[in-house]
């Protein structure tokens, strides 16, 4: 006991040195040091920037003059000096003075605020619209003078949610489908929801607006660059509120007009897979990626990580009547809010492969394989 105790000494001094430099030199223990916001990338990310910062400066002088007299006061006027407390009682003048003041103070800054927030909700205009629906937990893109439609799940894999991979410069704050703007020119967003409130918040580009269902918000941006700006949902959706990203990817006219083309051209192929007969091992494949999406709730492995979820493995559904697992998966369930009805979030080829991996997975024997066309018979 005595040899461990000598021996770990050279070690404690060690770490009592290290746990003091951190202290005095913070910078040596981070990475990023970063106290304001996120560099600016629209005009109105640009104006929210400058008025944050005339805002800070204003509070700061204000500190400064108050907590400056105030101290001023406490050491040159202390008891230990001789000095006695002054006696009086009210005065108009020094009423009239600390209203006055606040008061310019306060109109000065509206001034400035109220210009910036006039532009924020001025989406005249616009160059391109995209409508935005909030999902739980993912979000709905529609370009509606493109007539081009997608949704934007989490990509991070799910063995870095669960501890069981390293984490990835991006984690959580990266989709398998981004929106895709174009440079320059005025973007107007529609902005909504499908199930509860969420908000769609890219802080570059100086946007954040509540998706709220039944309602339709406003707002615009207008990217300076290009560039790829990642934002979260910053309402407090459900459980998985913290994987629900926002990935923002500003392109210049012409990559955004191939981007527009090739986006059109998917659509269409989706739409002709719907009539073609697909195998066993394709629709498998392609399961196995859209149950990412189911993962969150039942589990990577088939078994739900908190126990109000069902288990996929050995589950009734899955392994029960085929007409009842579909009608599950289109329509949700009936019974509470729980399964959230996906009939308008997958097309038919993607409904049809994560049914067919459902019964075929985690040990669950149905042995099932349904075509897209099935589905597309049952809308």
């Amino acid at each position: 006991m005595s040899t461990s105790l000598t021996a770990s000494g050279p070690a404690v001094r060690v770490s009592l040195i290290s746990v003091v430099a951190l202290l005095l030199f913070p910078a040596l223990a981070s990475a990023e040091w970063g106290l304001n916001f996120q560099p600016p990338a629209s005009e109105i990310a640009h104006d929210v920037y400058s008025l944050h910062m005339l805002i800070m400066m204003i509070c700061v002088g204000i500190g400064v003059v108050v907590f400056g007299a105030m101290f001023w006061s406490i050491l040159m006027h202390r008891k230990s000096r001789g000095y006695k407390p002054a006696k009086f009682h009210e005065s108009t003048t020094v009423e009239i003075i600390w209203t006055a003041i606040p008061f310019l103070i306060l109109v000065g800054m509206a001034i400035p605020s109220t210009a910036t927030l006039l532009k924020m909700e001025d989406t005249k205009d616009a160059e391109v619209t995209i409508k935005i629906t909030g999902y739980q937990w993912k979000w709905q893109y529609e370009y509606l003078d493109q007539d081009v439609s997608f949704f934007s799940n989490l990509s991070t894999p799910r063995e870095q949610i669960a501890n069981k991979a390293d984490k990835g410069d991006n984690y959580l704050l990266e989709v398998d489908n981004p929106l895709v703007i174009p440079v320059g020119k005025k973007v107007r967003f529609l902005v909504t929801a499908n199930d509860v409130i969420h908000a769609w918040w890219v802080p570059q580009l100086g946007v954040k607006k509540d998706a709220i269902p039944g309602f339709i918000n406003e707002i615009w941006a207008r990217a300076d660059a290009p560039g790829t700006f990642r934002g979260q949902c910053a309402e407090l959706c459900g459980k998985d509120h913290g994987f629900m990203p926002v990935v923002v990817q500003a392109v210049a006219g012409d990559d955004y007009n191939k981007w527009l083309s090739a986006k059109k051209a998917e659509m269409v192929a989706s739409a002709a897979d719907v009539d073609k007969s697909w195998g066993k091992a394709e629709l498998m494949a392609r399961g196995e990626k859209v149950y990412q999406v189911c993962a969150a709730c039942h589990g990577a492995d088939g078994k739900a990580p908190a126990p109000i979820f069902p288990n996929m493995a050995g589950s009734a559904v899955a392994n029960g009547p085929l007409d009842a697992h579909i009608d599950m998966v289109m329509n949700g369930s009936k019974k509470n809010t729980m399964m959230a009805a996906y009939k308008g979030q997958m097309n038919d080829l993607d409904i049809a492969a994560v049914i067919t991996f459902e019964r075929n997975s985690f040990g669950n024997k149905a042995g099932d394989v349904v075509q897209p066309s099935q589905i597309k018979a049952r809308r």
